[in-house]
């Protein structure tokens, strides 16, 4: 199981808000967002150039940034998410409820949900170390 290794707090602030990836430290003034709450990069101050004249984004760009904020938030990479996409459109109902539904009841999410970790990138790391089993 693959996961992103590069700064987390990046993905909050291209998001253009808190994730809450690195658990307790996203609560206090030391978060990134707090101190920088522009985008990261080049032309993160100045605002995105990809914009049409009129200032709106696109569709296709506000279900981008959708799918990548569902991503980043349960530490996802991107075939991994397309095989829940897959398993969540074959099923009955609903394919981003049912989508949703796949991703909260992962083991790290849960572990996640009960409070047991701080953060999801915590709460994979207790689940593949095995200190949870499921019977």
């Amino acid at each position: 199981m693959a996961k992103y290794l590069g700064p987390v707090c990046k993905l909050c602030r291209r998001e253009g808000e808190k994730l809450f990836l690195k658990g307790e430290r996203c609560f206090t003034s030391k978060c990134a967002f707090e101190k920088r709450s522009f985008a990261p990069g080049m032309h993160g101050k100045s605002g995105s150039r990809s914009r049409s004249a009129t200032g709106r984004e696109s569709d296709f760009a506000r279900q981008l940034r959708a799918k990548q904020k569902a991503r980043r938030v349960y530490g996802t990479m991107e075939r991994q998410f397309r095989r829940y996409y897959e398993f969540a459109s074959k099923r009955r109902g609903l394919t981003g409820v049912n989508l949703l539904q796949l991703l909260e009841t992962r083991l790290d999410n849960v572990i996640f949900r009960l409070g047991f970790a701080s953060s999801r990138a915590q709460a994979r790391l207790l689940s593949t170390h095995g200190h949870f089993t499921v019977n």
